[in-house]
């Protein structure tokens, strides 16, 4: 019997976090090579502290006097993201922050594993197990705690960037304790958001006068009450932020990218790894195909599990388990996914154009509970596999 009360916690960090920058800009370069050949090979890694953002990993493009042009193109697109982002601090500027770009061309051992002969599909990028989750606890099927601290933080960098909350700062974090009721999302306990701001003299009590207005506007009506409490700058000050203030590292936020600890994760990162790399591609399929099997009625939550080898295209195994909320037996489930969806990297990719340069988008805010935009942004939250899997049954 699947528990019915309890309290439940996730976390989300915000753009500026200095992990998320990171993040950023991984996934700006990703997003370069993919403009210049769908194909490109990318495993982008960034670090970042003051006034020092460091780049490394291997890219591949067909054309070496491209991949050339294109390595004297990071710095600008470091630039970029900082710049968007926010952060003009005195120890980390988007204008004068040194970086140090240390790709290189990919290891042709690698390669090997993953290029196909002309008869062949290819062979995943690398072994590992990847989760998809589902549930009907909100309208974007995610886990409630995770999809509101992540929607909280998107308002706060809304009101920033606009100019309207200008002693905001770039870097932010949130965290939500949800009370469940009978299975179901029903307040919030407690609320932790600490974020930078620009004024020095500003307290934790001006802060929260500050923030909770929005965060109330986010959250759904009467979730917070008067029994609710609130943790805003629980330390004080916070007006040094970002890497000035903590190293950040791509790929240390998995868990605020997927489902905030709802269900689990395989351990891969996603920023800065293009989709031949099944950490990611196959991390998407198996939420869309958790959504999907969800939104077809089938069950009220679905976890999904993919595997694979390197070098070896199809997956090694496919679990599904719907928790003891559906009518479909979880087996079944497994093989009608097994009929609607090519579950190689290359099927994978061609289901769900992944060979895009869309993934810059992803690195804040979550990877999942997002809309699907018109240029193939986040097509793995699309449910358009529910009528082919009622049929695979």
């Amino acid at each position: 019997m699947t528990r019915q009360n309890y309290t439940f916690t996730s976390e989300s960090v915000s753009e500026g976090h200095p992990d998320k920058v990171c993040d950023r800009i991984s996934d700006a370069v990703l997003d370069a090579f993919l403009a210049e050949e769908p194909e490109a090979r990318v495993a982008a890694e960034t670090f970042a502290t003051t006034n020092r953002v460091v780049i490394g990993g291997e890219v591949g493009l067909s054309d070496q006097d491209k991949l050339h042009d294109y390595m004297e193109r990071i710095d600008e697109i470091a630039r970029a993201c900082i710049k968007d982002i926010g952060y003009e601090q005195e120890k980390f500027h988007h204008e004068t922050v040194e970086i140090t770009n240390l790709l290189h061309e990919q290891s042709a051992h690698i390669a090997q594993g993953v290029d196909a002969a002309a008869d062949k599909d290819e062979g995943a990028g690398d072994q590992g197990i990847m989760f998809g989750y589902a549930t009907t606890e909100t309208e974007a099927l995610m886990p409630a705690p995770i999809q509101y601290s992540h929607a909280i933080l998107r308002r706060l960098a809304e009101v920033r960037k606009s100019g309207q909350e200008p002693t905001l700062g770039p870097d932010a974090k949130s965290q939500l304790s949800v009370v469940y009721d009978g299975g179901k999302p029903v307040g919030v306990s407690s609320i932790v958001l600490s974020t930078q701001h620009m004024d020095e003299n500003m307290t934790s009590a001006d802060v929260r006068a500050v923030i909770e207005p929005y965060i109330r506007e986010t959250l759904p009506e009467g979730w917070i009450t008067d029994a609710t409490a609130w943790h805003v700058n629980p330390t004080g000050k916070f007006v040094i932020g970002g890497p000035d203030g903590d190293a950040g590292l791509t790929g240390r936020k998995i868990i605020v990218d997927t489902y905030g600890g709802a269900a689990p994760h395989g351990g891969g990162a996603f920023s800065g790894k293009d989709p031949t790399k099944v950490d990611r591609s196959a991390a998407y399929a198996a939420r869309y195909l958790a959504k999907n099997v969800v939104a077809a009625g089938m069950s009220e939550r679905c976890t999904i599990q993919l595997s694979y080898a390197i070098g070896v295209s199809e997956p090694l195994s496919i679990y599904a388990d719907t928790h003891g909320t559906g009518d479909v037996a979880p087996a079944d489930i497994e093989k009608a996914i097994r009929k609607v969806m090519c579950l190689t990297p290359r099927g994978i990719r061609e289901k769900l154009q992944l060979n895009k340069p869309i993934y810059e988008r992803t690195a804040a805010y979550g990877h999942f509970g997002r809309k699907p935009s018109a240029d193939g942004g986040f097509s793995w939250e699309r449910t358009d596999l529910v009528e082919d899997l009622k049929k695979a049954i």
